[in-house]
């Protein structure tokens, strides 16, 4: 056990927006090492920048000697959450969702570290899909009152549309979950963000009526900018942990860009950096946050993709950003924004910008892999250049490993 209480140290880095009871939840987090699980619905093949605030609470509560289970959805993803939805969420295939569960297995264990005596990674199929329908409203739908559930947060902004009863079970799977963990693993206690309250509630509650014994909840803040809105989208949809489906360079770039005013949130909340060089970070003003942004976008890209990425991502941000690769000066380019409105050829433009001397030599180094807008590799001769390429009206295109050439909207 760690001599710091995880309570105060999730507490002082912002984490923590409700718990059932905030002195028993500490002297429990205090006196023993807790198995606690956080749940994940496999609702697409790779985890966002959302699901990330939660695996790093799950990562320091590890640190401090606790137990955690990663419980995947396999069951809970056949209904879906409707929490903090307007509509009913699309229903996937066994097959998609096993693929999914998998994915999120791969991913979870790189923060994580699983194995004997350490994280459980359980999947909810294992009970939910065996269920006996009456033996469960039975047994368990007894212990819901539908008339609270209706004032639940999780199913309010879904009354006026109109809700299923599909979706309506979920909140009493979530539940009959935490009493399965408690019963098979001693799991006594439930993370996860503030929308999930009112299903961690029923979970606390459920235990307490069918065993009569102890269970406790705690929800982290959702990942928002300083205005509100949910962090981890782009106008090209989520970011997602998977390299795949958004590159490193892609990543490190969305935590580079953010809002000054959302920096020192970010550096507590998703590094392990000590708070005493958050709060100084944070702290910075003008030109000087870039520095904070900065190392805020090499620490969590080090530690989603790792180091060997972390630092080509800050090689090629650098370059974009201030004109010099590898330290030095980066030719740019002026480019009227109607050169690429209805799209500029990948080999047109190696020619025009003199980074390949015949349109046959450019489609070689394509070929060749040789050529990279933004850090992403280009695979196709017919690639277009669109405005959509183009970040803060520049772009950076990238010859073999140290040519850089940078082009600039005017």
């Amino acid at each position: 056990m760690s001599s710091e209480n995880v309570y105060d140290i999730l507490k002082e880095r912002g984490f923590i927006e409700q718990s059932t009871n905030e002195e028993e939840v500490r002297k429990l987090l205090g006196e023993e090492s807790v198995t606690f699980y956080i749940g994940f619905d496999p609702t697409a093949d790779s985890l966002t920048a959302g699901h990330f605030l939660t695996v790093m609470a799950m990562s320091h509560m590890q640190k401090a000697g606790h137990r955690p289970i990663a419980l995947v959805g396999g069951g809970t993803g056949m209904v879906g959450d409707p929490s903090h939805r307007t509509d009913m969420r699309q229903m996937m295939t066994l097959d998609t969702i096993e693929h999914n569960v998998n994915c999120f297995k791969n991913q979870l264990s790189r923060f994580i570290e699983f194995g004997e005596d350490q994280a459980l990674i359980v999947n909810n199929a294992d009970w939910l899909r065996k269920l006996n329908y009456i033996d469960f409203i039975r047994d368990v739908g007894v212990h819901f009152s539908v008339n609270r559930m209706l004032t639940a947060e999780c199913f309010k902004s879904r009354m006026e549309k109109g809700l299923s009863f599909f979706e309506f079970n979920y909140m009493l799977m979530q539940s009959y979950d935490f009493l399965e963990l408690n019963r098979r693993y001693n799991c006594k206690m439930q993370l996860g963000g503030s929308d999930q309250w009112s299903n961690i509630i029923g979970g606390v509650e459920l235990i307490r009526r069918m065993d009569q014994k102890d269970a406790y909840g705690l929800t982290f803040k959702l990942l928002t900018t300083s205005e509100g809105i949910k962090m981890g989208k782009t106008q090209k949809g989520a970011v997602w942990l998977d390299p795949k489906k958004t590159t490193p360079y892609e990543f490190y770039q969305y935590w580079r860009n953010v809002a000054d005013s959302d920096v020192e949130k970010c550096l507590s909340l998703l590094t392990f950096l000590p708070m005493e060089e958050v709060k100084k970070l944070g702290a910075l003003e003008g030109s000087e946050i870039n520095k904070a942004k900065e190392i805020l976008a090499y620490e969590v890209t080090n530690i989603v993709h790792g180091e060997e990425e972390a630092k080509k991502a800050q090689e090629a941000s650098r370059a974009l950003f201030a004109g010099g690769a590898s330290g030095g000066s980066i030719p740019t380019t002026e480019m009227d924004k109607s050169n690429f409105e209805n799209g500029l050829n990948i080999l047109d433009a190696l020619v025009s910008l003199k980074l390949a001397p015949s349109k046959s030599e450019g489609r070689r180094l394509v070929q060749q892999g040789g050529v990279k807008i933004n850090d992403v590799k280009i695979e196709a001769i017919d690639h277009n250049l669109t405005l959509n390429d183009f970040k803060d009206n520049k772009l950076l295109i990238q010859k073999g490993k140290k040519v850089f050439h940078q082009i600039e909207l005017n």
